[in-house]
């Protein structure tokens, strides 16, 4: 089974064979896979090189001229380097585009706290109007990444990590779906959470809401889900509490808890494997079964 990076290239260069209005920005990571690519379109995928901010600054300069650019690095070079050109190229122009950005929070532990971007997500939600996808699985990549291209000229984030579910979920963008029903308090899964969530609430009487769309937030399926106990759990694979205030402001006419979980703001300095991380922030079953049945009691 390809990876959601591996399947994001080979997409993303089928793309560029079928639509004259896609563009791809490299700033080298990834490079190597587009190589046939950029044979066959050099005016249209371009390699900046390790110079993340111009990377933003082009991918704009493209969707100004009316191209639907598509810009991808590690998540850490993305979105948190080249912040002030997201905020002022992107966002301050009204420019749409997609980013689609690899590595997660901590897919690459070796590479050190540089290649850590547990904060991405939190920090894209500081400026208004942007979708993020972050799928579970290479299948929901596919399907949320070809939706991010042709969605008009949107600003988009699409979140890919080695951290995967063993199978895909039917996704919709924009929608959570229903994975279990349960009368006891709902959970929130993202992206590729579910599994782990999925083995802690197995004993469980939860219902399991999965979201591989986190912006727009979906509150009418949380305010459907919490019509009788309005008792939510958020596990995601970023950092904790990132849509907290989502939750809160969907439930904000009814008595209602939640339970933040995810990556948490100490450094763990002990960079160690994926597994690890997710042991030492509480984010595998056994310490989501531990933390979700003293929440619901």
């Amino acid at each position: 089974m390809d990876s959601m990076r591996e399947r994001f290239i080979g997409i993303t260069s089928a793309l560029l064979d079928e639509d004259p209005r896609l563009a791809v920005v490299l700033a080298d990571v990834s490079a190597a896979g587009f190589r046939e690519a950029a044979a066959r379109h050099p005016d249209r995928l371009i390699n900046v090189g390790i110079r993340e901010q111009l990377l933003i600054g082009a991918t704009a300069g493209l969707a100004l001229t009316g191209l639907r650019p598509v810009a991808h690095t590690f998540a850490s070079f993305l979105v948190e380097r080249p912040f002030e050109q997201v905020k002022l190229d992107l966002g301050h122009q009204g420019v749409g585009a997609v980013l689609v950005s690899a590595a997660g929070s901590y897919d690459w532990p070796a590479g050190g706290r540089t290649h850590m971007a547990p904060g991405d997500v939190a920090l894209l939600d500081t400026l208004p109007d942007w979708t993020v996808h972050v799928p579970g699985h290479p299948d929901e990549a596919e399907r949320l990444l070809r939706h991010a291209v042709a969605d008009g000229d949107r600003k988009v984030y699409v979140r890919l990590s080695e951290h995967r579910n063993e199978h895909a979920v039917d996704v919709e963008a924009g929608r959570f779906a229903v994975v279990r029903r349960g009368s006891r308090g709902t959970v929130v899964a993202v992206g590729p959470m579910l599994d782990a969530v999925l083995a802690a609430t197995g004993n469980l009487d939860v219902t399991v809401l999965y979201a591989a769309t986190v912006r727009p937030f979906d509150g009418a399926a949380l305010r459907a889900a919490t019509e009788l106990v309005a008792d939510v759990v958020l596990v995601e694979p970023y950092l904790a509490g990132t849509s907290a205030n989502e939750a809160h402001e969907a439930l904000a006419d009814r008595p209602h808890r939640v339970l933040a979980l995810g990556v948490p703001r100490a450094e763990h300095r002990q960079y160690g494997s994926v597994p690890e991380h997710l042991t030492a922030y509480g984010l595998d079953a056994h310490g989501l079964r531990g933390r979700i049945g003293a929440f619901l009691g």
